[in-house]
């Protein structure tokens, strides 16, 4: 019980009562005055009774200790039983500690959040975000369930505001081991056709046997680049050559070990972004006219192109009488081109071109042959391609998709793009291409042929092929059957978009990927996989995905325009997804590539011991026999903890309560303190009347 006093009266006009009270006493016993004693205190009785004290009783109600059992969801304890562990532990400390009065027990899932791109294990952020609402005093302590491997522990090796012992139980076993793959340098751009290095180490954790070699598997674009005999812990630097422009995907992957934690890190991509350096184009026209300027100047404007032209103005058969040391003309250098440098270029271009005796019949052969080593071969022809002289009457012909049939289609036309021109992603969604007719400007001749292999995507007047595309061999070749595309570069009703037209043939002939007719590919976006799919064929099957964790699922393909199909899906999970579609595959990692929750997989007490060390709890490693878990002895105790026991996990009790009510009783309130007061008066009296 306390006592507490709520005066009647101001208490400046108390304090003046007082001291009058305490002067008039005071001069009384002075004087010994007769019956003063009691005079005073009936005096300071009734001040007191001015003052009001009051009894006061409060009632309060002990709160309960509260003990944090945090559960570690990370994706590392997806691997063997350390889930099954990890829940089987949580119900029996549920269960244990239910048997002891005056304790709260909160469960809390923590080290997953499927919201990052960079995952790890942050059980101290889960616990501090969970508990903030707890006063540090009734925090009797945390027990994490885990494999060890924590990635946000404080500095201070204990948990913010409060020094609750921190108990670690271990999942996992003791000898685990595991084997993993890390880039450790590698470009992220690279110039197609030159060297780069990369540098990984393949790094085993645990009990292995130190020193093994490991096998790394090397793909490039999903074809096999070499296997590398590697030593664990030292890197392996490798040389490699960028094969094409755009995206290149570099997979590295190490044999699995018998045994190991997971295989989850034993495989890595990386994605070099190719670059053509001054892509080397030989342009070769037949003869002057309107349509040359056309190409031209397209392949000009383009810095990183490097433009060899010639154009025949003087045939062998054109005998004028004129002295040759009089031309100026430039010998056209048909052996040092056709011959000698031809592997130099990326793309070879005749336009308009015939066969009047300028290249010996020999160098058509050694231009299809070229083609069919991986060169790459257009065709704009005109009425030309039509005669005799034509060059499809060359050897050159064994590498081209259509044959001339002696004729010209002389009317105008819109040029239209085939259904499978709608296709294909070289014309496809081509601006205009929408409509009927299409917007653009009419063309008004085009060579008529017949095509054996390849596909048009381009047709002139009656359907005829205006655009085919082929692949010989290793290399590819495009017909472009009229040379009149030079009237959409004027402008002539309103033009057309040879600039996208030409360029999209161009780089389709130099193997761009994303003009692959069928392809697979696949990019994160934030927590979603988006994966893409071209065709010229039918509508594709749903997408075979393959997660991480090695679970399989099927991914719906929707059209959003024709040959183009897309779906999405959530992650869910951070790694290496491996998609497949027939014969086609690809790749693609969601989240940090380098996750600190893939470097180390092993289960250890390492980390946390110092933890352990510092607030008075233990470590000890779980085990379970399929009915039961072996959990340390629980212990509670009040106070400081002073000492330890590795076979116990110690929980200090809180002393913390909460009011829930106060009772008061006024001393000088009722008859009580009435008849108190009377009596004291009245003493006085009686003592005067001795």
């Amino acid at each position: 019980m306390t006592m507490e006093f709520q005066p009647l009266l101001p208490l400046p006009l108390l304090a003046g009562l007082v001291a009058l009270a305490i002067l008039l006493a005071g001069y009384g016993l002075f004087r010994r005055q007769r019956g003063m004693v009691l005079r005073a205190l009936a005096l300071g009785l009734m001040g007191l009774a001015l003052f009001n004290p009051l009894l006061l009783e409060e009632d309060r109600q002990a709160l309960p200790t509260v003990v944090a059992i945090a559960a570690d969801r990370s994706q590392s304890q997806d691997s063997g039983d350390r889930k099954q562990l990890t829940d089987a532990t949580v119900a029996a400390l549920k269960e244990s500690l239910a048997n002891y009065r005056g304790i709260e027990v909160r469960v809390i899932d923590t080290g997953r959040d499927d919201q990052t791109d960079t995952p790890s294990t942050r059980i101290f952020s889960g616990l501090n975000s969970a508990l903030e609402d707890v006063p540090a005093s009734r925090i009797g302590g945390v027990i994490v369930i885990t494999d060890g491997q924590v990635h946000d522990i404080p500095s201070d090796n204990r948990m913010s505001g409060s020094d609750a012992p921190i108990h670690t139980l271990l999942t996992g076993k003791q000898d685990e081991f595991d084997r993993r793959i890390e880039i450790i340098r590698a470009p992220r751009f690279g110039i197609v056709n030159k060297e780069q290095e990369l540098v990984y180490k393949v790094i085993d954790d645990g009990d292995t046997n130190a020193g093994t070699a490991a096998i790394v598997t090397l793909r490039m674009n999903g074809e096999i680049y070499g296997r590398i005999p590697t030593v664990p812990g030292e890197e392996k630097h490798v040389k490699l050559a960028v094969p094409r422009g755009g995206d290149n995907i570099i997979e590295l992957s190490v044999d699995p070990i018998e045994g190991e934690v997971t295989a989850l890190n034993n495989r890595i991509i990386h994605l070099i972004e190719g670059i053509r350096e001054n892509l080397r184009v030989l342009l070769v026209s037949g003869e002057p006219h309107a349509g040359e300027r056309a190409w031209r100047n397209l392949l000009k404007s383009d810095a990183s192109v490097d433009l060899v032209h010639f154009t025949i103005l003087r045939p062998p058969e054109k005998q004028d009488g004129t002295p040759i040391n009089e031309l100026s003309l430039i010998a056209f250098p048909t052996r040092e081109l056709f011959v000698d440098k031809i592997k130099d270029f990326d793309l070879i271009i005749f336009d308009r071109y015939q066969h009047r005796g300028v290249l010996p019949i020999l160098y058509y052969d050694n231009i299809a042959q070229y083609v069919k080593e991986g060169g790459a071969l257009l065709l704009v022809t005109g009425p030309e391609h039509a005669g005799h002289d034509s060059i499809a009457e060359t050897p050159l012909a064994s590498v081209l998709p259509a044959a001339p049939l002696g004729d010209m289609i002389e009317q105008a036309f819109y040029p239209r793009l085939s259904e499978l021109g709608k296709k294909h992603p070289v014309t496809r969604d081509l601006n205009g291409s929408g409509s009927e007719p299409p917007k653009w400007g009419r063309w008004f001749r085009a060579v008529d042929v017949s095509v054996t292999e390849g596909n048009t995507l381009m047709t002139a007047a009656g359907d005829k092929p205006l655009l085919v595309l082929n692949r010989a061999g290793d290399g590819r070749v495009a017909m472009l059957l009229s040379d009149q595309g030079w009237l959409w570069a004027r402008g002539l009703e309103g033009g057309g978009p040879h600039v996208d037209l030409y360029r999209r043939i161009a780089h389709w002939l130099m193997k761009e990927p994303g003009l692959e007719e069928e392809a697979l590919t696949a990019r994160a976006v934030g927590r979603q996989i988006e994966v893409t799919r071209q065709t010229i064929g039918d509508a594709p099957a749903p997408a075979n995905v393959k997660s991480p964790s090695g679970r399989l699922s099927n991914l719906a393909l929707k059209m959003e325009e024709p040959g183009l199909y897309r779906g999405r899906f959530d992650a869910g999970e951070t790694g290496l997804f491996e998609i497949t579609d027939g014969p086609l595959s690809t790749l693609v990692h969601s989240g940090a590539i380098d996750a600190p929750e893939f470097r180390e997989t092993i289960s250890t007490a390492n980390k946390m011991q110092a933890v352990a060390d510092n607030t008075g709890g233990i470590v000890k490693r779980l085990s379970a026999d399929g009915k039961s878990v072996n959990l340390p002895q629980i212990l509670t105790m009040r106070g400081q903890i002073r000492a330890t026991d590795t076979d116990r996990m110690l929980i200090r009790m809180t002393s913390d309560t909460v009011l829930k009510g106060i009772s008061s009783w006024p001393l000088f309130a009722g008859l009580l303190g009435l008849a108190l007061l009377l009596l004291a008066v009245a003493s006085t009296w009686w003592r005067e009347g001795r």
